[in-house]
This record gives C-alpha cells, sequence and structure tokens, in this order.
C-alpha cells in the first residue's frame, strides 16, 4: 500500500479497506476492547497496592497477588491480541500495522514474566520484587500509550478509503 503525504510526514494506512472489513468483524476486537480496560483497571489497583507496600511495609501478600493477577490478564491479552493480529493481518505477531508496539510488547512480557520467575524462585527479596513490578508497569504505561496513539490513528482515517480524514495525525507509521 502506498503513503500518503500529510503535511512533511508520510502517512501509511493502518489498515487497507480489507483489514477494516476483517477487524471490524472479528469476535477478537470485542474481546480486545473488553481486556484492555480490565487490565487497565486491575493495574491501577495493584499500583496503588505496590506503592502502599513500598510506603509502609505493609500488605505484601496483596501486593503480590494483585501483581500476578495483572501479569494473567496481560498473558490473555497478549494471546488474544495475537490471534487478532492474525485474523486481521494474516500474522500473529510484528504485522507491519503493529511491528513496533509489538516489540515493545515482548519487553512488558519479558519483564512481567522476570517478575513471576523471581517470586517463584523467591529472588530480589521483597523490595526488590516491588521494583520490578513497577519496571513491569512503567513499560506497560509506555505500551499502553503506543496502542492509544495507534488507535486515534486508526480512528482518523476515513473507513471506505484508509486514507487520512484530513485532521492532524499525531502519529504516523
Amino acid at each position: 500500500m502506498r503513503s500518503r503525504r500529510v503535511g512533511k510526514t508520510a502517512f501509511r494506512p493502518i489498515y487497507t479497506v480489507e483489514e477494516r472489513r476483517r477487524r471490524d468483524a472479528s469476535l477478537w476486537t470485542l474481546v480486545q476492547g473488553v481486556l484492555a480496560p480490565l487490565q487497565f483497571a486491575v493495574f491501577l489497583v495493584s499500583l496503588a497496592l505496590v506503592i502502599r507496600y513500598l510506603a509502609t511495609g505493609d500488605g505484601f501478600a496483596a501486593a503480590t497477588a494483585s501483581i500476578i493477577i495483572k501479569t494473567l490478564i496481560l498473558y490473555a491479552i497478549m494471546i488474544t491480541g495475537s490471534i487478532w493480529e492474525k485474523e486481521v493481518f494474516g500474522k500473529y505477531l510484528f504485522a507491519r500495522a503493529f511491528f513496533w508496539e509489538d516489540v515493545f510488547s515482548m519487553l512488558v512480557l519479558a519483564l512481567h514474566t522476570a517478575y513471576l520467575l523471581a517470586v517463584l524462585f523467591d529472588w530480589l527479596g521483597a523490595y526488590g520484587q516491588m521494583m520490578l513490578a513497577l519496571a513491569a508497569y512503567a513499560t506497560y504505561v509506555i505500551n499502553a500509550g503506543q496502542f492509544l496513539i495507534k488507535l486515534r490513528a486508526a480512528r482518523l482515517q476515513r473507513p471506505e478509503t484508509g486514507a487520512e480524514t484530513g485532521r492532524s495525525l499525531e502519529y504516523a507509521q
């Protein structure tokens, strides 16, 4: 697909007309739409519990449980997101439209998995585990921001042509 120009920035549409049709018809689009805000809500609760533990020394078990729940939801959203990507773009990961989001998602997954391993094998101690969780959460926030920017860019595309609407795009790939 050819890139179009928006001002001085090349704009490559996120979805072709056919990809948009597949996205809109996919059950996995709805699943992602439910899991993403659920994961964010769990993240906020967990973040509060982690900060509470770091500030007071109380609630280690609750903070740990919340991080584990958040990580399990992350795995669910990554697996279903890969299925969605396959259905829409024909690739389980690293499709052109979401390449950099997927690359950064691998770091998010690695840090969350490292946290689970630290808990399982009692590595790093309580404070170290919570700091690792915060590092994982920082990458999660950046990755969520990437996806929100991409969602905004997709909404600015004209559905019938895949071209931009003429409004200023903050993100172009």
